[in-house]
């Protein structure tokens, strides 16, 4: 009865195993995502970091600007993500057995590697970018 109970449950199982899979593949691309984006938009600031700079801003100070702005945005998107998975969640309650539509461990999880990766991908490049010589940014204009 066992092996009969294990084989009907099978294909649940390679469901399931499958859906991780792809879900481990979007999280990795996610942060891959934000990460490129973060430091793209932080690379095309390089002129107006080392005019700040070149104005008497100190590094301190514009890292804290850049990470200003750069977690709200990401505070935002995870707020409208989150909404999005809660909305997607409910409707496909349905379609499994005993699945609710909020894993709260799952989504604290993702939550918190999409905030890291913001916080890292906010402050790699504005410190790479403080440590540029004001005059030679003005001169790339």
């Amino acid at each position: 009865m066992d092996q009969l109970l294990a084989e009907s449950r099978a294909q649940d199982r390679f469901r399931a195993l499958l859906f991780g899979v792809f879900a481990a593949i979007a999280l990795v691309l996610a942060a891959l995502g934000i990460y490129g984006v973060m430091s793209f938009a932080v690379a095309q600031r390089t002129h107006e970091i080392g005019l700040r700079m070149a104005l008497g801003a100190g590094q301190h100070r514009v890292v804290a600007q850049v990470m200003r702005e750069g977690m709200s945005l990401a505070l935002v998107g995870l707020a409208l993500g989150l909404s999005g998975a809660i909305s997607v969640g409910r409707v496909m309650r349905g379609m499994w057995y005993q699945v609710g539509a909020i894993d709260a461990t799952a989504f604290s999880a993702v939550s918190v590697v999409l905030l890291a990766t913001a916080l890292l991908a906010c402050f790699v490049p504005a410190r790479r970018a403080t440590q540029v010589d004001p005059m030679q940014a003005l001169r790339e204009e």
